[in-house]
């Protein structure tokens, strides 16, 4: 049986405070489930901004989607974690990525390192947060027990072995990073390689005991009757993508309410995403979906 389906709307457009917290709360009336902010040089910081939306919310869970762990040395993050989760009323979720975009470790000093180095570095900051913050002795102390929900996001095998080891959230883009390309520029992948990565991931995951909640990350919804002029820009930015392709892929929702509907019940069958997550130009846009599909 299929978990209920979680909808997720992540906040990438920085704003004061009155604007943010009216956003959040629009959010929680739209009825999203988790409340994400991402982790890019030029958008929010990540931990004030959930704080921020704790207080003007009451419902939605609040998340990091995701964080950039090039960005991040253990201990600090544990106390960052530690001290959202208690001012949140242990509302928190962690997400955490290799990071893919080299111009911000450039811009911030810091090292980028191979596609190796990256993962390990990720694997030691998982390691460190479980240790730190499963210890007594650490202040301060979150309030969710055992742990603050992770989430693992990344398609590649060594990232997907990692999830599958300590995640509670697989995190999955249906997009890979352009080779090369410094400024974190995607490609959207078929629905052939998502089903090749799930099942990598699947065969990863056997030995679990509790299944992991799986999350598609969606970059685009649009409900209309004009499906294909919708989809034209991206087609024109993508070398050798089709009109036809587009609205296949699994990361795009563009045509009529019962279209969409039937795509997102479709990839759950196919794939088993059961929790959704949208950027904020497409919070309302999403609405009439997430309303259609709750209880199914």
């Amino acid at each position: 049986m299929s978990r209920p389906f979680r909808f997720g709307v992540s906040m990438i457009v920085p704003a004061p405070a009155g604007e943010w917290r009216a956003k959040c709360r629009r959010a929680e009336e739209l009825g999203y489930d988790v409340i994400l902010v991402p982790d890019h040089l030029g958008m929010v910081a990540p931990f004030p901004a959930l704080i921020a939306a704790a207080e003007a919310t009451e419902r939605p869970r609040l998340g990091t989607f995701v964080l950039n762990a090039g960005f991040w040395n253990p201990a600090l993050l544990a106390r960052e974690v530690a001290t959202t989760d208690a001012l949140t009323g242990g509302r928190l979720e962690l997400g955490l990525g290799t990071g893919y975009v080299q111009a911000e470790h450039d811009t911030a000093g810091l090292p980028y390192g191979s596609p190796g180095e990256r993962v390990d570095h990720l694997r030691r900051i998982v390691d460190e947060l479980e240790r730190l913050l499963g210890s007594p002795d650490h202040q301060p102390q979150p309030v969710q027990q055992p742990r603050v929900p992770l989430m693992i996001g990344g398609n590649g095998d060594r990232v997907l072995r990692l999830t599958a080891e300590r995640a509670d959230i697989a995190a999955f883009t249906g997009a890979r990073p352009v080779p090369g390309n410094t400024a974190g520029k995607l490609l959207p992948i078929t629905p052939e390689e998502l089903d090749e990565r799930l099942a990598r991931y699947r065969e990863l995951a056997q030995g679990r005991t509790e299944p992991a909640e799986l999350n598609l990350l969606l970059q685009m919804v649009a409900v209309t009757e004009d499906r294909e002029t919708v989809v034209r820009p991206l087609v024109e930015r993508v070398p050798d993508l089709t009109v036809a392709e587009a609205l296949e892929l699994p990361l795009l929702l563009v045509g009529a309410l019962e279209q969409i509907v039937g795509k997102v019940l479709a990839q759950r069958e196919r794939y088993g995403f059961t929790y959704l997550t949208v950027l904020e130009p497409y919070m309302e846009a999403f609405a009439p979906v997430m309303a259609e599909l709750r209880g199914r």
